[in-house]
Formats: C-alpha cells, structure tokens, sequence
C-alpha cells in the first residue's frame, strides 16, 4: 500500500523523466506525496507555494514548504496573495491556477495538482447534488490544459501512507474539517457512510467517473461528426428526428461554440430548446447570459448582453454607379435589353429591372424604418415592410441591414425581395436600370 500512490502517479503518465514540471505545493500530504513522486519519477521539477495568510498556521505552512524544498533541492517559487470578499475557496483556486499557468509558461512545461481520488469521489458527489446531468459524474479531468492530475487513481489514505513510509511530514489545514464549506461536510458527513456500505466506495466513485470520461469522449464525438453534417445554424427539425441522449449532447457542444463558460444544459432546457418555434423568432434565456435564438426553424446560441448592430447611414446612388450600405455592395448600371437576344445582358437572380423615365437620380438607400410600405411588383395593393420580411423569413435582428432603394421618398426596391409597381420597367423598354446588391464580410 506504501507504493500505491508512487505506482498511480507512474501509470498516468503525466509525469516526465527529464521533463520539466511544476508542482502546486500546499505542505498537505498530498502535495507533499506529489512532489516526492516527481522527483524519484525523474521529473525536473519546480514547486510553488501560494500563501494567502488566511489563517495563523499560513506562514507556518510557507516555512514547510522552504525547508521541503531545500532538503529534496527543488526550486520553490512563493507567492502572496490577498483575496477579496466573496467565496473565498473559489478565489483562492482561481488565483493559485493563474500564478501556476504562468509559472508554467516561463517553464514551457505543465503544471500539477495533487488531487486524489478522494478529492475525485467529492467532486463528483458536489456536482451531482448541484447540477443536473451526466456531466456531474465525470468529476475532473486527468489533463485540463497545462493542468494535470497525476494521483487522480490513489486515494487520501494512499498519500498519507506513501509520506509516513518514506519519512516524509506533513502540514494539516484545519479548515478542511471547517462545516461551513461543502466539501468539508462531504468528506466528514457523507462519505463516512458511503465507506460504511462499502470500504472502496471513494474508488469506486472515481472509477465510475473515469469510466464515464471515456464514453463521454464518444458521445462528444459523435455530436461534433453530426453538428459537422447538419451545420451552424442548425435546422431544429433535425434535430428533433435525432436520438434524445444524441441531441442533448449536441446541443451542449453548440451552446459551448457560443461562451467560454462551463455549459450544464439540464434536460428541461433541452426540452424547451426543441419545442421553440419554427415560425418568426423565439428565444430562451439559459442563464449566464446564454440565450437559444430560433429563426424560422434555425437555431443558434447567443452568449453575452444583446447588442443589435449599428444602423448603417444612408448613402447616395448614382446612376451608373456603386455604393457602400453596412455590409452590402450595391450597384447600379444601365443595359440595353436587346442584346438578351444576342447572349449579352441576362439579369442575375435578385436583380431589380427598373424603368428609366420612373428615376430620378440620386437615389437614396437607406435602413428598414417600422411602417415603411410599397406596393410590390404584381400584388394588387400595398404591403408593409415589416409583412415582407416576415413573409420571406427575414431574421429580425437582419432587417435593418438590408438596402432599401428610394427615389423621390418612394420605395424603389427592397434588395433581394421586392421592386415597387411604379418603378418596374415594362416589358417593352429597350433600355433598363440594374439594381444589384451583394453581401460581403
């Protein structure tokens, strides 16, 4: 048993001989087991010590860490660190990763945690208490980045044990048995009676994390290879005809492309994201400034405040002539319609074919204002411009980007979807005015 967590730290295979590593080192016998590890395992190894002076014993804990080092010849970095209010676990561990990555950066190397499989076992019964899902039970990761976890398969008592074999003290923190943190009462509470049902309860736990880590890594995959084939929108119909356990994950990975945040999409949420609907434009707040957007059946995720795009300002066209709208080109020309006959002029798909006796230049194109109307080409009447887009499934935050082509404060052509009665040329004209408009960035 002495060996064990030697033997743990060897199979992950996260500890090179000769390579560069540092060690987070908080004087606790599983840092301290960690260290040793790395050093008889041929690592070069470098520690590092953040005190917070939180407590009496930290300076006392500092003093370890210097004369450890010293003796086993291993470069001690310290670093002081004042935390604010608040969760002052939460700031202490976010704190001590940001000096470990950029201590591990000036190394060019990873740097380790000395988690344990007990520490495992809590992770996994923390979150399952707090989050809903699958991802609860996958605990933490072997590899996180320069992150590594080389004792994640060696318990608390394995460490302890390595440590009274090979000589080796240890500093205890008292606020580990301190009820007010969660973890505390799990490890002193709740898995005292787990042990009670069975002695391998906390390796049993972490075994079922690694376990499901790897079938996870499948499911993922498999949700990329179809996000890959049903693409970015994604029709929610499709979604919908996919395997729920599939869908779920599929919409997990979606939603992670839109934040850098950790995503626990419950299966409520991922309910509701399949039930928006495929007409107009819904969306569903996911919490953490995470929103489901669904436009005309396509969905996407949205992370951060909403912010619409600027107006873009409206602009001169001459005739011939090209103009800059947001992030549209249009263009305007004159063609002679006689040489269709000779394989000349053919108009592209969304060009407006205007009359030139119903110009008069400049026109003026300008953003969507709400109660716009014109009296598109074949309908007997008016119609709203409003009515237009959502006739044709024009996303709302897309609208005032498109052109719309005025002369004289009529409408002359709403870009890609309508011309104005008025304005269309007759089919008799032997000369036209082409409005073309092509997106761009």
């Amino acid at each position: 048993m002495q060996e064990r967590a030697f033997e743990a730290a060897r199979a992950s295979g996260l500890i090179g001989d000769g390579e560069p590593l540092v060690v987070l080192l908080s004087g606790g016998a599983d840092s301290v087991c960690l260290l040793d590890c790395a050093v008889r395992l041929g690592a070069q190894a470098y520690a590092l010590h953040v005190n917070y002076g939180l407590r009496p014993g930290s300076d006392a804990d500092e003093q370890f860490c210097r004369v450890l080092c010293g003796r086993i010849d291993v470069p001690l970095t310290v670093e002081h660190v004042t935390l604010g209010e608040g969760n002052l676990q939460a700031e202490a561990r976010a704190a001590r990763y940001e000096i470990a990555e950029r201590l591990s950066l000036e190394h060019g190397c990873d740097y380790a945690a000395a988690h344990t499989a007990s520490d495992q076992a809590e992770t996994v019964l923390y979150r399952l208490a707090v989050s809903p899902g699958s991802r609860a039970l996958l605990g933490m990761a072997p590899r996180r980045g320069r992150l590594v976890r080389p004792l994640l398969e060696a318990g608390r008592e394995d460490t302890r044990e390595y440590c009274r074999g090979r000589g080796l003290s240890w500093r205890d923190d008292p606020t580990n048995a301190d009820p007010r943190f969660a973890r505390s009462r799990l490890r002193h509470e709740v898995l005292p009676v787990l042990r009670a049902l069975s002695p391998a309860a906390e390796r049993t736990i972490a075994e079922t994390s690694f376990l499901l880590r790897d079938e996870r890594l499948v499911l993922e995959r498999t949700a990329d290879e179809r996000i890959d084939t049903l693409g970015i929108p994604t029709a929610l119909h499709a979604l919908r005809a996919e395997p729920m356990g599939l869908v779920r994950t599929i919409l997990t990975r979606l939603a992670e492309r839109a934040t850098p945040e950790p995503i626990a999409l419950s299966r409520h949420d991922c309910d509701a994201i399949l039930t928006l609907s495929d007409e107009g434009t819904q969306s569903l707040d996911l919490g953490s400034g995470l929103r489901a957007v669904a436009e005309y059946g396509v969905l996407r995720f949205e992370a951060g405040e909403s912010q619409p795009p600027a107006l873009p300002a409206s602009v001169a066209l001459a005739i011939p002539g090209e103009a800059e709208f947001g992030t549209w080109e249009v263009h305007a020309r004159v063609e002679k319609v006689a040489q269709a006959a000779g394989g000349g002029f053919l108009p592209a798909r969304g060009d407006a074919l205007l009359s030139t006796r119903s110009l008069d230049p400049p026109l003026v194109i300008r953003a969507w204002r709400h109660g716009d109307r014109m009296r598109p080409a074949g309908l007997d009447g008016t119609k709203t411009l409003q009515d237009l887009f959502t006739d044709n499934k024009v996303p709302r935050e897309e609208r005032e980007q498109i052109p719309v082509v005025e002369c004289g404060g009529e409408i002359v052509w709403v870009a890609g979807l309508a011309v104005g009665e008025e304005f269309r040329a007759a089919p008799h004209e032997a000369e036209v005015v082409v409005l073309s408009a092509k997106r761009h960035g």
